[in-house]
């Protein structure tokens, strides 16, 4: 199952932007970003995969474009995907990305 390159090329730059170690590894027939060895942003197909927290889960799902991740067929809490469409402006894609980074700092190892 293929990804969108360019948007993992845009992922990579807004983390290497803001100085974010991170690490890629293909999963979920998609790309995952890990940072802090944990799951943080990925692709799956053309779709963002955001990890938020499922504190957020509730705010994001009220945002354009922006679903419940089900990629098993069952919902997954404190994850959602994030139609193309929604993150084609840099600052829509840094949004996500930020919330994230934020998310991602809170868990422990």
């Amino acid at each position: 199952m293929a990804y969108d390159e360019n948007l993992a090329d845009r992922i990579r730059m807004n983390l290497h932007e803001k100085g974010v170690n991170f690490q890629e590894k293909k999963m979920m027939g998609g790309l995952t970003f890990m940072v802090q060895d944990k799951m943080c942003v990925g692709i799956v197909k053309n779709d963002l995969m955001a990890r938020i927290g499922k504190e957020n889960d509730e705010m994001a799902l009220r945002k354009p474009g922006c679903r419940v991740m089900d990629f098993t067929g069952k919902p997954m809490k404190g994850y959602v995907f994030v139609d193309p469409s929604a993150v084609d402006m840099d600052s829509e894609l840094d949004y996500w990305i930020c919330l994230c980074l934020d998310f991602n700092s809170t868990l422990t190892k």
